[in-house]
């Protein structure tokens, strides 16, 4: 046993793991002793019963003293004093001897442009350097830890390597930038941990998942996992040409689901299809029914099943309920050799309050705010992100893009747009405060979802980002250049709210609210829309699609079809929600598969025939999505005849002669010689009648129809036809 040229105070500041600077004494320290610079060796090691160091230099190890009555090593050199390569031999308490590499023998491994870029808020790619990266230094494996907590007095990794023990590997501060790192040798990938960070506002030191985490352990548990990707893609066909498949003029139908209740497993618990499951089983399925896309509900790290991933702890984290992070790349690659994009719904409006996450990460409000009427979400019971904090920013931007790098995802929907652009969203007066200029308007979130945008479409060009936002905010989905948010697209809620409140109502009343339909052509125009009948419409209480459609069940299926075919005829890319492609009867709930069951009657495979037909024909006619977003690829036929409930209109290409006609009747009448305009005579072609035995309707309706000209519905030809009830027809021209 020996003395320390240490203080008292530090030693016990050492000891009790409440050392904000333990760079500075521990390893190889250049000191003066005695009036005389000397170089002094320290360790802390708690699980050591005696030290030695192997120095390469020397035959025999240095038996390094203990200092008395504490775990901490120390170690005059009589003759060095420049610092040299060594390793640790250490026997344990039970008498094991194994040889270490010293965490604190190694310098900073972020350059000063990393801090720099940080410092600024314009870190786009921190993820490459924050969190846990598997590194070789000076020929030592190890990992490079890097976290950022300014307000935090002491940060250090525990984990299994280290007996969970906060007091072995405290990590060096950056202290202009709030960052800590430190390079543990002899961590590899599978290993768990955490960050155990000791605050001014907490009597004792609190345990967090790491915010840049990229693996999770399984939930319950909340430890991060390190993950090294060994993934090797084969998509660079798609996206070289995935530009030019997401342009505006290309078709999108996109299939959102549910990962965990697309299908279970009955044979295991919890009975989840994994990532490489939904590779050999979805993408087969989507690509079979025709959709473009598939959308992906939040797959980031969450602890709460019944939240669908909207509360997330693990932003940079596939969640583990379905395989690690390679298994994700594996079934983003299956869809992208099947030349199918992939969408993800993007959560960065506000994040769960479990503690072991993002919220008080070190001791204060630092990625939220501190006053609850700008930090709060009371309706999900979540924090609301501080977009005015740099390092917020660097956060979620750097979040986008990890996504999209490290995934190749094709797409990001973006979450609550709507609640994080006005800071009094679902509050009342009293609960929030306005912005500096006295509006209700959330600034800083503005700022963010713009430089959002502007980032992901410089980096990735072709990406689509899409915004779920509810009200009436002007430009959602124009260029920022003009004062716009930048998206390329935003859910038309407006028309899904009065289209479903229209297919509800019973057909003898509808003839009173025609205007529901014709409605959404009012302002079709004003943002790039898609079109989503999603998740949202399934659950708490609003019944499946199929069960909100009035009368018995011939008409409730006839109703479905209808809908279906109108929301393909509508301008505007499209949404569709996993079951109701084959009308599913129950709510959608997360705890079990959808009812796959139902396709054994032919009522349900009809509809799933005709979705499938639908996005066929979407796909191929060009007049379907050429022109979606302005009136030159639409026009009315006849919106008038509300006494029927019968709509027509026409969908047009960019060619002259590339048109469609589309005829709706929204009553179970039938109409056998019902006049309508058509943009010329000559003969027409069903393309496709939702009232079709194939797809479980009468089979009513005409086959091939002859126009002759005599102006109609200022139309300079027209048609009288058999309309089917219930049912739409979709007319071509032949050439």
């Amino acid at each position: 046993m020996k003395q320390s040229t240490l203080k008292i105070e530090e030693i016990q500041a050492i000891s009790n793991g409440s050392h904000g600077n333990i760079f500075s004494v521990l390893g190889l320290h250049s000191a003066d002793i005695n009036g005389k610079e000397k170089l002094v060796f320290r360790a802390f090691r708690p699980d050591a019963e005696s030290l030695e160091l192997i120095i390469p230099s020397r035959n025999n190890p240095v038996s390094i003293p203990r200092i008395e009555g504490t775990d901490l090593f120390e170690y005059v050199f009589p003759r060095r004093k420049n610092r040299f390569s060594y390793q640790l031999k250490i026997t344990g308490h039970t008498g094991d001897t194994y040889t270490l590499e010293d965490a604190y023998r190694f310098d900073s491994l972020i350059s000063e442009f990393d801090l720099q870029l940080w410092g600024e808020g314009n870190h786009h790619h921190a993820y490459r350097w924050m969190g846990a990266h598997p590194k070789t230094v000076d020929e030592v494996d190890g990992v490079h830890f890097v976290v950022v907590a300014p307000n935090a007095d002491r940060v250090s990794v525990i984990g299994e390597f280290n007996g969970w023990d906060g007091r072995t590997h405290c990590m060096r501060k950056h202290p202009a930038q709030g960052i800590w790192e430190i390079f543990i040798p002899h961590v590899i990938s599978g290993d768990f941990y955490k960050y155990e960070i000791k605050s001014a506002t907490s009597d004792v030191p609190f345990k967090k998942s790491d915010p840049y985490g990229f693996f999770s352990e399984l939930r319950p548990g909340t430890a991060s996992i390190v993950f090294d990707s060994s993934y090797k893609w084969k998509d660079d066909q798609w996206l070289n040409k995935r530009k030019k498949v997401q342009a505006d003029d290309q078709p999108v139908s996109i299939y959102e689901i549910h990962a965990g209740s697309w299908k279970r497993h009955t044979d295991r618990d919890p009975g989840f299809f994994s990532y490489r499951d939904l590779a050999d089983t979805l993408v087969p399925y989507v690509k079979e029914l025709g959709f473009t896309h598939i959308e992906l509900m939040p797959i980031a790290e969450h602890p709460y099943d019944p939240s669908w991933g909207y509360q997330i702890t693990g932003y940079f984290s596939p969640t583990s309920r379905f395989g690690n992070p390679d298994d994700l790349r594996f079934f983003i690659d299956r869809c992208h050799s099947e030349g199918i994009g992939v969408v993800v719904d993007w959560v960065p409006a506000h994040f769960t309050k479990d503690d072991h996450g993002l919220r008080r990460f070190d001791g204060t409000a630092f990625y939220e705010h501190e006053d609850p009427r700008i930090g709060e979400h009371k309706d999900w019971g979540t924090n609301i992100f501080n977009f005015g904090r740099t390092e917020v920013m660097n956060f979620l931007i750097s979040n986008a893009i990890y996504w999209l790098e490290e995934f190749h995802i094709d797409g990001l929907r973006v979450d609550a747009v709507a609640s994080m652009l006005y800071l009094d969203y679902s509050r009342d007066e009293g609960e929030w405060l306005p912005n500096q200029y006295g509006g209700r308007e959330n600034l800083e979130a503005i700022h963010f979802l713009r430089r959002f945008n502007d980032l992901v479409h410089e980096y990735f060009p072709g990406v689509l980002t899409m915004a779920e936002e509810s009200t009436s905010w002007q430009g959602v989905s124009r260029p920022t250049s003009s004062g716009g948010l930048g998206f390329d697209l935003k859910w038309n809620m407006g028309w899904m709210n009065d289209t479903l409140d229209y297919m509800e109502k019973d057909p003898i009343y509808r003839r009173y609210h025609q205007d529901q339909l014709s409605f959404s052509m009012i302002y079709a125009f004003t943002e790039q829309f898609l079109l989503p009948l999603s998740h949202d419409e399934v659950v708490h209480m609003k019944q499946s699609l199929i069960s909100k459609m009035p009368g018995d069940d011939w008409q409730k299926f006839a109703n479905l079809r209808l809908l279906y075919t109108y929301m393909y005829g509508h301008p505007g890319k499209k949404l569709l929600f996993m079951g109701s492609e084959f009308a599913q009867w129950s709510e959608w709930t997360e705890a079990n598969s959808i009812d796959w069951h139902l396709l054994q009657w032919e009522n349900h495979k009809g509809v799933q025939r005709l979705v499938k037909d639908l996005n066929t024909i979407y796909k191929k006619e060009t007049a379907m999505h050429e022109i979606d977003f302005n009136w030159e690829g639409f026009q009315w036929i006849d919106i008038s005849d509300a006494d029927n409930s019968l709509l027509s209109f026409i969908r047009r290409g960019r060619g002259h002669d590339d048109f469609l006609v589309f005829i709706l009747n929204f009553t179970p009448t039938v109409h056998y010689s019902y006049k309508f305009g058509v943009p010329k005579p000559g003969k027409y072609s069903v393309l496709l009648n939702s009232d079709s035995e194939f797809y479980g309707g009468s089979n009513t309706g005409p086959g091939l129809v002859q126009a002759v000209e005599g102006a109609w519905h200022s139309q300079p030809a027209n048609v009288t036809i058999q309309v089917p009830p219930l049912a739409a027809l979709v007319l071509k021209p032949e050439l």
